[in-house]
């Protein structure tokens, strides 16, 4: 009788070449990702639904709100510009700005003011408040 196949014992698992996946990068993990969650009998499907496994987690976008803000050298340096175009008064010797109308949120203290204004903003520094009443200004906060 002649025999027609080969012998069993012949085919072995992971002993000739690279082995069983070691060579891959993965290695003995099983794969990447979500791989093994559902591999033989014990697999881990039920567990990994009730433990929030999939989907988006962690922090919102949040999106911040800009501040356009000038400061006083700014002020000082448009102040010709603003009378010139009608943008800003002048009585007695008093320039009066609202920069909410011009289109600023914030008033800030860098640079020092040499004419005497009344400003109307949002929001303001210490710095420049004090500067403005050095001057002999006003601040007026909206």
């Amino acid at each position: 009788m002649v025999v027609k196949h080969k012998k069993k014992s012949g085919k072995r698992s992971g002993t000739h070449g690279w082995g069983r996946n070691k060579h891959r990068n993965s290695g003995s993990k099983g794969g990447y990702g979500m791989a093994g969650t559902g591999k033989k009998a014990d697999h881990k499907k039920t567990k990994i639904w009730a433990t929030e496994y999939f989907g988006k987690h962690g922090f919102a976008c949040q999106t911040a709100k800009t501040v356009n803000a000038i400061t006083l050298k700014g002020v000082d340096e448009k102040i010709p510009f603003w009378l010139k175009n009608k943008q800003a008064k002048e009585e007695a010797g008093t320039i009066i700005l609202n920069l909410q109308e011009l289109g600023y949120d914030k008033l800030l203290g860098t640079g020092k003011i040499t004419r005497k204004v009344k400003i109307i903003v949002a929001k303001a520094a210490v710095s420049a408040a004090e500067k403005i009443k050095k001057a002999g200004g006003e601040l007026v906060n909206k």
